[in-house]
């Protein structure tokens, strides 16, 4: 069966490029422009995740998953927005996102993340001896609950997602605050330090995390 996905963005060709590029990859997508639509499409069905702009006309995306979290829809949900400041990507998690894209975005970034969220989100991961659930967001180091900030922890999904891939730079400087080659590189090394991880730097592509 295909998982289904709500799909909210009013730029029509935005929206229509995005949802050839997941039904590509299997999945079966709903394309709607505004707020109340996605609101009453969320009551017709289940779906599997929301993807959803936060400027649109009617509700915007955020008050939108505010509403539908309130109403106790745990559906995963990634926001896709050119709202890069950090009030608003706050706020997004505030509501209940699970993940936070900025625009433009690479399409291998976005199938990444909702492959993440989509075929992991049940599953508990094993990397040597890390254990992570990805519903939960929860990681185990030798059993014992290891907290991680915000940035440490978007890399780190990514990764563990992903293992033994190579991911490009510039999806990576994605999950930075205040993105850079040398702040990438700090944050892949304090990452590295702190769980042991073999991730490995492909010179002029990115980085990958080699299977254990």
């Amino acid at each position: 069966m295909k998982r289904a996905i709500l799909l909210l963005e009013d730029d029509t060709e935005l929206g229509e490029t995005i949802q050839e590029l997941l039904e590509d990859e299997n999945y079966e997508v709903t394309l709607v422009e505004d707020g109340n639509e996605a609101l009453e499409h969320s009551y017709e069905r289940k779906y599997d995740l929301y993807l959803f702009d936060i400027n649109v006309p009617e509700i915007d995306g955020i008050e939108l998953l505010k509403s539908l979290r309130e109403a106790n829809d745990k559906t995963p949900a990634i926001f896709i927005s050119a709202l890069v400041d950090m009030e608003s990507i706050s706020k997004a998690f505030k509501v209940g996102a699970d993940d936070y894209l900025k625009k433009p975005f690479f399409p291998q970034e976005l199938l990444i993340r909702v492959n993440a969220k989509l075929t992991q989100r049940n599953k508990n991961i094993c990397y040597k001896n890390l254990e992570y659930n990805f519903q939960k967001r929860v990681l185990k180091k030798d059993g014992e609950v290891v907290s991680m900030g915000e940035v440490q922890n978007a890399l780190f999904e990514l990764f563990i997602s992903n293992i033994g891939d190579v991911l490009a730079k510039e999806v990576l400087l994605d999950s930075l605050e205040h993105p850079s080659s040398t702040a990438l590189r700090v944050a892949i090394n304090k990452l590295k330090q702190r769980l042991d991880l073999d991730i490995k730097n492909v010179r002029g592509i990115g980085y990958t995390l080699e299977k254990s």
